[in-house]
């Protein structure tokens, strides 16, 4: 038995009915529905309650102010004929009385309950007959004895309702005929002055009409009060979708598609809105706002981060690249000193015995007639043996760290000094060589013949790279407070990219049958970066080349 129960259940919760209901008590907008059908329900089963009651008051009350009428005029009629005792008059007066509109029977009854006369015929006993003594026996405790009183009959036969009048009801008045001085005063009667009751009038009157008028208006109240409820409902519905369930739903999409990413919806704010809708709209777009304004700004702030990484990247790369140059080049410097010491002593013996041999060959006591050639040879030996005394001079100076020869100099004499000693060699090669002095501030701490000795070499190359009518310019400006930047500028051939990366590199040359060794750009690098200074080579192949050299500016 259980488990059928758990069948049927089952089947309910999978019935369609039952989901939508549970999908709409589910909901705020069905909850709103349900509330209000609930209530509208509600006051439409008590207003109906409390029109039946008011009605059926109202309907009782006029009733019994027909019945109070319809008593006096019939007593006013048949008063005279009871006081004259005039049966025939009050028997005709009867029949009269009862063919009136609204007066189905009056019937007439003794002080002993025994009917007197009637308006009905009395030829039958049972149901139909209109004394009502023959069928009820307590008759005289139905009624009170002094007082006019109602009752209302039917839907049962007798109490004089025939079998096809089952259906309706019938209002009964019985009105005691009171012992009154005209009565026990008159000649023609034989009352006692002490008899109080001398008999009763019963009035039958048809409620059949009351009933089809309560009945109908009933009818039609229920009509228009379910004609109303529905319309109603119907308005309160439809109200409470526009206003509710439509903004609802429209908040209920758009969190859906927020929920999937997307930030660039909104939602509509009309003058029409519940206020609290409206501020619930406005309040979800201000999110969305600012949502998508961090969205933004997070989108912006990653851009930033990958473009700092990125030139974070480049930076170390670079820096790898610089520290691996400079290891190099820390290399070849401990092996450039270590060999230029091993052949500096060399070549200083082969230097003074050519000197000396050079010095005897040539005087007067020596004759050979290939003297000439002799001391040409010497001289030529003489000439290259200090030509590998530079180069070895000049591997000592590219080795060399030391800062014993360093103190706090300006740098634009440094450069006039040098302009001085490049200009004549610069202008016969037809190179118009300038300068352009436009730093303020200038005192660095450094070796001055090692910035010459830079300066020099980088100028030796710019010449060596530029055509006749070519140009150099020096020049020199503060990028910042902290640091003075000097650009050697040509208009030479510029330097190929794929030669850009090696220029600083010991022994690299790019003037292939030159008679350079390639240790100028090496030697600069390495005095530069003795001076904490930084190089940066901006060329391009066609237009020229411009060596950029940043000292740091001297504290005092």
């Amino acid at each position: 038995m259980s488990g059928n129960l758990k069948k049927i259940y089952q089947n309910l919760l999978n019935n369609d009915l039952v989901k939508s209901y549970n999908r709409l008590s589910s909901s705020i907008y069905g909850q709103v529905v349900l509330i209000i059908g609930g209530s509208i329900l509600v006051l439409y089963i008590l207003f109906n309650i409390v029109f039946r009651s008011v009605y059926e008051e109202f309907i009782n009350t006029t009733i019994r102010q027909n019945g109070d009428n319809v008593s006096s005029i019939v007593e006013g009629s048949l008063y005279f004929s009871m006081l004259e005792n005039d049966k025939a008059m009050l028997q005709q007066t009867l029949y009269i009385i009862s063919t009136m509109s609204g007066i189905d029977e009056v019937n007439m009854y003794y002080e002993n309950d025994s009917l007197a006369f009637t308006s009905v015929s009395t030829d039958k006993d049972g149901p139909g007959n209109p004394n009502c003594g023959a069928c009820h026996a307590d008759f005289g405790t139905m009624f009170p004895s002094r007082e006019e009183s109602y009752r209302i009959v039917g839907e049962m036969p007798g109490c004089g309702i025939s079998q096809t009048e089952t259906n309706s009801r019938y209002l009964l008045i019985r009105k005691p005929i009171l012992n009154e001085k005209s009565c026990y005063t008159a000649a023609c009667h034989a009352h006692d002055k002490e008899d109080a009751v001398l008999g009763s009038l019963i009035i039958k009157l048809p409620l059949n009409k009351i009933d089809a008028f309560e009945n109908k208006s009933s009818t039609d109240f229920i009509l228009i009060v379910t004609v109303i409820t529905g319309l109603l409902m119907t308005f309160l519905i439809l109200f409470t979708r526009k206003k509710i369930k439509d903004p609802l739903y429209s908040i209920i999409q758009a969190s859906e598609a927020v929920s999937k990413g997307d930030t660039s919806i909104r939602l509509d704010i009309n003058p029409n809105l519940l206020d609290d809708l409206s501020k619930v709209s406005l309040a979800f777009n201000n999110m969305l706002d600012n949502i998508e304004s961090a969205a933004t700004e997070l989108q912006n702030w990653s851009q930033q981060l990958e473009y700092k990484v990125q030139r974070k990247t480049e930076e170390l790369s670079e820096a790898q690249n610089e520290l691996i140059h400079v290891e190099r080049i820390a290399s070849l410097g401990k092996l450039s000193s270590s060999v230029a010491h091993e052949i500096n002593n060399p070549l200083s013996g082969i230097l003074v015995y050519t000197k000396l041999i050079y010095k005897q060959l040539n005087s007067d006591d020596f004759s050979h007639k290939k003297k000439e050639s002799i001391l040409k040879h010497l001289k030529l030996v003489e000439n290259e043996t200090k030509r590998c005394g530079d180069i070895v001079k000049g591997l000592l100076d590219f080795s060399r760290k030391d800062q014993e020869d360093f103190k706090i100099a300006h740098l634009h004499p440094l450069l006039e000094a040098t302009f001085t000693l490049m200009t004549h060699s610069i202008k016969i090669a037809d190179i118009n060589f300038l300068t352009d002095f436009k730093a303020e501030s200038d005192e660095i701490f450094c070796s001055q013949n090692q910035i010459k000795q830079a300066c020099v070499a980088i100028l030796v190359n710019a010449s060596e790279a530029i055509q006749e009518h070519g140009e150099i310019v020096i020049k020199t400006w503060n990028p910042d407070k902290d640091s003075i930047r000097l650009d050697i500028s040509d208009d030479g051939p510029g330097i190929a990219p794929e030669d850009k990366s090696h220029i600083f590199e010991p022994f690299f040359s790019t003037k292939r049958n030159a008679s350079g060794i390639g240790l100028g750009l090496a030697i600069v690098h390495g005095i530069i970066e003795n001076h904490k200074g930084k190089v940066i080579v901006d060329t391009e192949v066609g237009k020229g080349t411009t060596i950029s050299i940043i000292f740091p500016l001297s504290n005092n």
